[in-house]
């Protein structure tokens, strides 16, 4: 199969646990505790894939320059666009929507915040799915610690916003038009991640990977750690560990 084609259907496989996390979101009532205990392992999950398979990986390849300007890079460029979304209704785009004053908006309440909620999401989502495209310029064979990572951690990213968004009034239209659209364009990003990136030379790639790693550590502890503190609270360390250790021992099998 050409690699392409397995960049798309990996991006693919990554990005419908948004979908599956939504349903599961609006369909059903999940305990906030359940969700703040999903959140914190996939949190876990992610630090350690960034960690180990990206920002390891664009010191490996690069050099220590390129690692540490992507990474700045990456987080600086998702801090200036959550703070743009943030005054357009999304700043509580990850949260469920059980307390009032973190609740996500209506339309009613703040014009426009319906597609600022849908870029919160594409924000969220596109690095990590273009990672996984850049995955596969590593000798042929996509890192399956990395989709792991964005697999588990996408579930209760989708699983709390659509039970906000549902709080919110939001119809099941636009919950599942959302997380659909950026399932897609999840695929869009890993192929584009394979095929424009690849042409690139080797220090380029790892400043990718590291701009990459930049904005998900910066998505970690600006919204999932966040989430899940306001229920695990105490349990949230030993959670994010178990989940760190999980994606380390994948890394090292």
């Amino acid at each position: 199969m050409p690699e392409v084609i397995q960049a798309g259907g990996w991006g693919l496989l990554a990005g419908s646990a948004l979908l599956l996390g939504a349903v599961f979101g609006y369909r059903l009532r999940v305990p906030q505790k359940v969700i703040a205990l999903v959140m914190a392992f996939g949190a876990g999950v992610l630090l350690s894939a960034v960690s180990f398979e990206l920002v390891g990986e664009a010191y490996e390849e690069g050099g220590l320059a390129p690692a540490v300007v992507g990474t700045l890079a990456g987080a600086a460029a998702y801090t200036v666009g959550n703070l743009w979304l943030a005054g357009r209704g999304a700043r509580h785009r990850k949260r469920s929507g059980h307390r009032s004053d973190q609740a996500q908006p209506s339309e009613e309440e703040h014009g426009g915040s319906g597609l600022a909620l849908a870029l919160g999401a594409l924000l969220d989502g596109v690095p990590e799915s273009a990672v996984i495209g850049v995955s596969l310029l590593e000798g042929g064979a996509v890192s399956m610690v990395t989709v792991a990572a964005v697999f588990i951690s996408n579930v209760p990213e989708g699983l709390s916003s659509s039970a906000g968004m549902k709080r919110a009034g939001r119809g099941k239209g636009y919950v599942f038009g959302v997380w659909g659209a950026i399932a897609a364009a999840s695929v869009v990003s890993a192929v584009l991640g394979y095929t424009v990136v690849g042409g690139f030379s080797t220090t380029v790639i790892a400043a990718v990977t590291a701009v990459a790693a930049g904005a998900i550590l910066a998505m970690v502890a600006d919204t999932m750690i966040p989430e899940a503190f306001e229920e695990a609270h105490v349990a949230i360390g030993l959670v994010t560990v178990s989940g760190f250790l999980v994606s380390f021992a994948l890394s090292h099998a």
